[in-house]
């Protein structure tokens, strides 16, 4: 059930896969990558905590290993830092080890989850391979996969130390842009791989005015049926209208670039009329209208009326 971030810099073939099957064969297809380390993570982060970074995210679908690796920059230069309890003891606060992890913290942690094999016996917080998976496990505990500011705050307190976090995080990762292709998908986490993954499996489907999909008794899609199928298949649930898919946010903020897996919205604040799901490239898989089938397209043209994105899979700042 846990599986990884898909490889940003890599070019992944997908298959076209659909349903329960598919979400394990796509489990199974992505080991422990997550975007791909940026000139200043490799030369900032040792290889050894990377590895550890890249491996530990695995464990908290969509959590990417940038977030672990950032929290191990603030709390202890990922390990080579020298203020007090990083190699033993403790702070002032009572923290402990390279994640700065407190005692009992910790210890709820490894009672709720079991650390995988490479670390202590028992786990210990001041072993680098136990405490990055148990922030993992933390920050999955903490909702990570619904909202990653929140997580990040459970993990400390302090909206400084939040915001500092996610800069840093963004500073260590590559961007993903995604490739517009069914057949290489490549998206920023498992939820926008298996939308996409389930989206492209539709292509050719007729549309059908408030149509659900032959698994809703309906030969196919209208656009809003389709991006709320795709990502149900994820995991994720979405309101049934573009209007309402639109009001659930969260909004990329404008300028920002689109990642694979968002939707894409057209009209006006007040008046939706359609959504697409983004691949990359500049394209989306949309059910576009009667006597279109469900197709790949530009999610930008002359004369559109394009009106902003937003991202389900996660908080739409990082």
């Amino acid at each position: 059930m846990k599986i990884a971030v898909a490889a940003v810099a890599a070019i992944i073939a997908v298959p076209i896969l659909i349903g329960g099957v598919g979400k394990a064969i796509v489990s199974a297809l992505f080991g422990t990558g997550g975007t791909e380390p940026s000139q200043a993570a490799i030369a900032e982060i040792p290889n050894d905590y990377l590895s550890l970074y890249r491996a530990a995210a695995s464990v908290c679908p969509g959590l990417d290993w940038t977030i672990l690796a950032a929290i191990g920059d603030a709390e202890s230069k990922h390990g080579r830092g020298s203020g007090e309890g990083i190699k033993e003891g403790e702070n002032y606060m009572g923290a402990g080890g390279p994640m700065q992890f407190l005692k009992p913290t910790f210890d709820g942690v490894i009672a709720r989850h079991t650390i995988p094999p490479g670390g202590s016996n028992p786990p210990s917080r001041y072993n680098p391979h136990d405490a990055i998976y148990a922030a993992a496990f933390y920050l999955c505990d903490s909702g990570a996969q619904k909202d990653i500011r929140k997580a990040l705050f459970a993990y400390n307190h302090d909206e400084e130390y939040v915001n500092g976090v996610l800069a840093q995080a963004k500073r260590y990762g590559t961007a993903t842009v995604g490739t517009g292709d069914c057949n290489k998908i490549q998206a920023p986490n498992p939820a926008a791989i298996m939308a996409i993954n389930f989206a492209c499996g539709q292509l050719g489907l007729p549309y059908v005015w408030g149509g659900n999909g032959p698994a809703g008794g309906h030969a196919g899609f209208d656009c809003s049926g389709l991006t709320k199928a795709a990502y149900n298949a994820a995991g994720i649930a979405l309101p049934r209208t573009a209007q309402t898919q639109y009001n659930a946010g969260p909004l990329v903020p404008a300028g920002q670039p689109l990642l694979p897996g968002d939707l894409v919205f057209y009209g006006t604040p007040g008046n939706v009329h359609h959504v697409g799901l983004y691949i990359g490239a500049g394209k989306m898989v949309h059910a576009p209208t009667f006597g279109e089938p469900v197709q790949v397209s530009n999610y930008r043209w002359n004369g559109d009326d394009y009106l902003a994105a937003s991202r389900p899979t996660g908080d739409a700042r990082v």
